[in-house]
């Protein structure tokens, strides 16, 4: 089984996902569930095992997706923040 990346979609803004995970609790709840869900579907999709309802799948990509937009939405924020910051 191949290692998969602690930051695979965000791997440009890891520092930044280290720095709000240490300071948003609400954030770091919320990429902690992203990287659960991000790794059991993974797991599910390459798994040999028995056969999992495409439904449950969907489902589990849609809520994958929307946690993915929040944290993207964080991200944006902080790096707005830090531009503003530095003027």
């Amino acid at each position: 089984m191949k290692h998969q990346n602690k930051y695979r979609k965000f791997q440009l803004q890891q520092e930044n996902i280290a720095t709000l995970e240490r300071e948003n609790s609400r954030f770091r709840r919320v990429y902690s569930e992203y990287e659960n869900m991000s790794d059991e579907l993974w797991s599910l999709e390459n798994s040999d095992d028995k056969p999992v309802p495409d439904d449950f799948i969907n489902a589990m990509i849609l809520q994958t997706s929307y946690l993915e937009e929040e944290i993207e939405h964080w991200l944006i924020q902080f790096n707005e923040n830090k531009t503003e910051i530095k003027h």
